[in-house]
């Protein structure tokens, strides 16, 4: 008798088997951008599903390795990266992960290529897009600069297709002191005899150490406390060959997911390093690194929970228990629903974030788009990361003791999602930015319902009609709680403000998502998407409630 071996889950072409996507696509994209893009995301998508998932397989156990000193005692530092990671840095050059937003062949819906390309190839090179999130963002912060010496000679390395040239950033803020809070940087700058900029500190989480440059803070002699005293400044990590300049990696950093990563402590040296925009307000003049950044962990976030259901999803047609494939299972199938309705309400936010990204960096963008944007992207990013790690987790679920055995690959999948949460400001940190965002732009929660009220309004189909009512009536509710709230005690507002921003995450899901489900209606009679719409409809968006501060401490903080 042959013994039973359960066979594994298998992928497919990713962008051809991914419906949400096509249709979102098909609903913002003009016809002949997209079939033009179309061959593109669909080499990508075979990629993804095939030799790339095949590689992730095999590299399983392959981690960063950091060798301090070589045969003869010399210190190099040198931190060899995984084989994927290795391919997976051609791929992203050669394919345009980062340069297609820099060609901007089609305007400012080249965002929306681009990052259809980042979530499609994000899930299968086991997070090489750290790196490519901060290169991004390190191109649009030089540029912003107007400094034409840096933009000389590091844009066209960090938008290159040529893998011989193209040069990947790291982004060094996190200090002891710091965390969130980098404006307690202990990293000085000083000029040497020459003039150069040096730099000497220690940066406690540096991800992306093998890059070739970075935009790090840190504060020029004589300056005052906090962020404005802190600088912006730009620093290539390693000589012509290809020694590190002046920096001492202490260790790379022993992590739950992201292990591929090779994130480290690093000790500054007297760092050559070069300002980018003045001597001060160095945490305003990194703050268009961390909008890309943040868009990029939103997008990863989506794609991360696609790659989950796509897995948990083929092994349902596999798996035979109690004398049914599981895929035939009522319960299976409706727990499989609901993860599909997050993913599909999350994909609508995130790249509604790109939309908006991409107008403003093409000119495109009136001043309502700009304030949306600085709303929207910390919504974006909180939203969709709390929602990935739920998503894997059911995932794992959904394989049984399967999802807890590393070999199969499986528990990866919320290791490696934990970090959403985590990474460029956590849920807390994220509900204070759009706090802060709405005191910037005090119309911005009139502008948001504006927004919502225009797009309903192609919405016909009467369940959909209801959903987006729905969505729309909590979005201002909470708008009201917020202006009650803040009269009467402002200390109030921050105790909720992240059951405030995940209700207007979830909210503004939901009414996009109904938008989708219209045009899917109207233009292939496919009734799935409105199907997700209507299950996450069904599921909790209004987390606004009274909470008493004390109260709260009090269980909290376990002070009775």
């Amino acid at each position: 008798m042959t013994p039973f071996n359960q066979p594994p889950p298998e992928l497919g072409n990713q962008y051809d088997e991914d419906r949400a996507l096509s249709q979102y696509l098909a609903r913002v994209l003009p016809a002949d951008v997209l079939a033009e893009i179309e061959p593109s995301l669909r080499e990508m998508g075979e990629l993804a599903g095939g030799e790339l998932y095949r590689m992730q397989q095999a590299d399983r156990l392959n981690e960063p390795v950091l060798t301090h000193f070589d045969a003869w005692g010399n210190r190099v530092d040198h931190i060899e990266v995984s084989p994927l990671w290795k391919v997976a840095e051609r791929i992203a050059a050669e394919k345009g992960v980062v340069a297609t937003a820099y060609e901007a062949k089609h305007g400012a819906l080249s965002r929306v290529h681009q990052f259809a390309l980042v979530y499609l190839f994000n899930p299968s090179t086991d997070v090489y897009t750290c790196p490519l999130a901060m290169t991004d963002g390190a191109a649009r912060t030089l540029i912003g600069s107007k400094n034409q010496a840096l933009i000389d000679r590091a844009v066209p390395r960090l938008t290159s297709r040529d893998p011989k040239t193209f040069w990947t950033s790291g982004q060094w803020m996190t200090e002891f002191t710091g965390g969130s809070d980098v404006g307690l940087s202990e990293t000085v700058a000083h000029q040497d005899d020459d003039g150069q900029w040096r730099l000497e500190g220690r940066k406690w989480f540096t991800s992306a150490t093998t890059s070739q440059m970075a935009l790090t803070l840190g504060r020029p002699e004589g300056n005052g406390p906090g962020g404005r005293g802190l600088a912006l400044f730009y620093v290539e990590t390693r000589d012509d060959a290809g020694r590190l300049r002046d920096i001492e990696v202490l260790r790379l950093k022993d992590k739950l997911g992201t292990r591929k990563v090779p994130t480290a402590e690093l000790l500054l040296h007297g760092a050559a390093a070069t300002p980018v925009a003045g001597l001060d307000s160095g945490v305003r003049n990194i703050a268009p690194m961390l909008n890309i950044t943040r868009t990029w962990n939103a997008i990863s976030s989506v794609s991360g929970m696609r790659r989950a259901i796509a897995l948990a999803r083929d092994y349902a047609r596999r798996r035979v228990a109690f004398g049914a494939k599981l895929a035939d299972k009522p319960l299976h199938a409706d727990t499989l629903a609901g993860m599909q309705a997050e993913l599909e309400g999350a994909l609508q936010l995130a790249f509604f974030a790109v939309e908006l990204l991409g107008r403003a960096e093409q000119g495109d963008a009136t001043e309502t788009d700009l304030a949306m944007l600085r709303l929207i992207t910390p919504i974006a990013k909180l939203t969709t990361a709390k929602q990935a790690v739920a998503v894997a987790s059911e995932a794992l679920e959904c394989f049984g003791g399967a999802g807890y055995v590393e070999d199969t690959g499986l528990p990866s999948l919320l290791r490696d999602a934990q970090v959403l949460p985590i990474w460029e400001g956590t849920t807390n940190v994220l509900s204070l930015d759009t706090l802060r965002a709405l005191s910037r732009d005090h119309d911005a929660l009139g502008t948001l319902l504006a927004k919502v009220d225009a797009s309903l309004e192609s919405v016909t189909d009467a369940e959909l009609v209801s959903a987006g009512r729905a969505a729309r009536d909590t979005i201002a509710r909470a708008g009201g709680w917020l202006l009650e709230t803040m009269q009467r005690d402002p200390l109030d507002v921050e105790a909720g403000a992240r059951r405030f921003a995940l209700t207007l995450g979830r909210s503004l899901e939901l009414a996009l998502l109904a938008v989708q489900a219209q045009h899917a209606l109207d233009t292939a009679g496919d009734p799935r998407t409105k199907l997700a719409t209507l299950r996450f409809a069904a599921e909790r968006h209004d987390l606004i409630g009274a909470s008493d501060r004390a109260e709260a401490r009090a269980l909290g903080m376990d002070q009775l």
